[in-house]
């Protein structure tokens, strides 16, 4: 197998983390980004060719989402593309109990590519990297949440996987469902990151049309606020309250915990 691998969202939560090892074993890797050297671009079908000529191996994150309704053409046009392009395997970032996304995968499963599929939890670093970041740092956390809780994952456990999904045969034709190894709701996860920083943060459920609100004010379009709003309430209503066990499966380890990625994060800078 070439040692050049595609790595699509490399600038992402997961593509840089994936590319940090597979750069760390002395493999090539070629970005998959917009702004690359060669681009990659979701929305520019025309840049695809170029980005996977020559490539065996592709690591693959849609943005914005694969639950987005259209979502599934592009994947479809994007595996039509690389079977073309001479593709052998697809290592798909997907997600839990999500029918739009499952769909997407089915058009991976179904096509000629060698393939593995991995459905994280919601990743613990969405309060350090992503969007609860502003809430944490502001004092209050908020989301369109159940109250049930979540198995919370390390990304550095879905890399990890990932990692060893594009360079092991073993895990060829695999669904992977990666979480945490234990189930915290939302104001348990908030009260862990207060307590590792010293920060005073609390947690507040809010409606999705509180929540739609809040991304309109941090500069959503309206339409997009409306859609996330809707995702991230459907994503947080209760189906996801479980762990399972696909890291363990792929790697034969546990995962990381919530208190460890808070303490490493603070430890690393967070929330300062």
């Amino acid at each position: 197998m070439s040692s050049e691998m595609l790595v699509i969202g490399a600038s992402g939560k997961t593509g840089k983390r994936v590319v940090q090892r597979l750069e760390a074993r002395g493999l090539g890797v070629r970005y998959g980004t917009r702004r690359s050297e060669i681009p990659f671009d979701w929305e520019k079908p025309e840049t695809w060719q170029a980005s996977l000529a020559g490539m065996r191996t592709a690591y693959v994150a849609y943005s914005p989402d694969l639950a987005v309704p259209s979502a599934h053409a592009v994947i479809a046009a994007f595996v039509e593309k690389a079977e073309q392009a001479g593709l052998r395997r697809v290592v798909l970032l997907s997600e839990r109990n999500e029918a739009r996304a499952q769909a997407c995968e089915k058009l991976v499963i179904e096509s000629s590519l060698e393939w593995t599929i991995l459905r994280p939890s919601w990743f613990m670093q969405n309060f350090n990297e992503g969007g609860f970041l502003d809430g944490v740092m502001s004092g209050e956390v908020s989301a369109p949440d159940s109250g049930a809780p979540e198995p919370w994952v390390d990304l550095d456990d879905v890399a990890d996987v990932a990692v060893a999904a594009l360079l092991d045969d073993s895990h060829v034709g695999k669904i992977y469902e990666i979480t945490g190894p234990e189930l915290l709701t939302w104001s348990e996860a908030v009260d862990c990151i207060a307590e590792v920083s010293g920060r005073e943060v609390s947690y507040r459920t809010v409606t999705p049309q509180e929540f739609e609100g809040t991304l309109i004010a941090e500069g959503f379009p309206k339409d997009d606020a409306s859609f996330v709003a809707t995702l991230v309430a459907e994503i947080l209503d209760g189906k996801n309250a479980s762990t399972s066990d696909g890291l363990q499966r792929a790697l034969g380890r546990e995962p990381r915990s919530f208190a460890r990625f808070a303490a490493d994060a603070y430890a690393t800078g967070s929330w300062k």
